[in-house]
């Protein structure tokens, strides 16, 4: 008999909703204060100016509205956890659209125009609803999971680069890493390593022996941001390992053919 599929886990439709609000918020009212020097910093993602940087997240919110003002799908072909390994290829597409979109308008005008579209939009569809997407067609409730993502990674790498403190909504957080720790149990299904993220997620993953009880004989556990960082190519394996932000024990522990999962 074929092992049993393991059930995809799920997610508060209404806290998601009210994370991602929250969470584009807290960015909007950090990016009101920066000053020239700060806009101009690199932001470490490419050739990104951290002004680049907090225009890309403004387009997250005014694009989700612009997908929700399109014609819905008529099936949704992707969930929130495949989302991470369909979203490479389209990079140099969405930074592309992003600067059309945007262009011209000072940051403050881009976040108040984008967040009152996106949340005219969300007041107005169900969570049922279809985008038609780029990506490949998504329910609306299964887009802000992974749009929690966005703007998590995002707001870590506008704190780290324009030394900002922005908070980082708790459920944004929790969806965000439990999003990332599924797509590697999809991308390793297994049993033979259990890697710990607390106080949100605990997956297994890798093929070989899997254990029934007591302590597995391999385990990597970290904390979320960490985790985040290593899934998105912020930071490599041996780096946090050095660090000693990462701890993994057993000799199947070794993640760093499987990192990171998008970038």
């Amino acid at each position: 008999m074929p092992p049993a599929r393991k059930k995809q886990r799920t997610f508060d439709p209404a806290r998601i909703r009210t994370a991602v609000t929250a969470q584009f918020a807290h960015v909007g009212e950090a990016v009101r204060e920066l000053g020239p020097e700060q806009l101009a910093r690199p932001s470490g993602l490419g050739d990104w100016t951290v002004a680049d940087l907090a225009a890309h997240i403004a387009w997250i919110a005014d694009s989700l509205a612009a997908g929700l003002a399109r014609p819905p799908a008529a099936l949704a072909e992707l969930s929130a956890v495949e989302w991470p390994f369909a979203t490479a290829s389209l990079a140099g597409k969405i930074s592309e659209a992003a600067r059309e979109t945007l262009a011209g308008a000072p940051l403050p005008e881009l976040y108040e125009r984008a967040g009152a579209r996106m949340a005219e939009a969300l007041a107005a569809n169900p969570d049922a609803r279809v985008l038609d997407l780029w990506i490949g067609d998504m329910t609306l409730a299964d887009f802000l999971v992974t749009r929690t993502v966005e703007l998590v990674v995002h707001t870590d790498d506008l704190n780290r680069a324009a030394g900002l403190d922005i908070p980082i909504e708790r459920q944004a957080l929790a969806a965000c890493t439990r999003l990332l720790a599924d797509a590697l149990a999809l991308k390793a299904p297994g049993g033979a390593v259990e890697v710990r993220i607390p106080p949100f997620a605990v997956v297994q993953c890798v093929e070989g022996p899997r254990h029934t009880r007591g302590t597995p004989p391999n385990v990597v556990e970290t904390d979320p941001l960490t985790w985040i960082r290593l899934a998105t190519g912020r930071t490599g394996w041996a780096e946090a390992l050095d660090g000693a932000r990462v701890s993994a024990s057993g000799e199947r522990a070794d993640l760093s053919a499987l990192l990171p999962l998008m970038s």
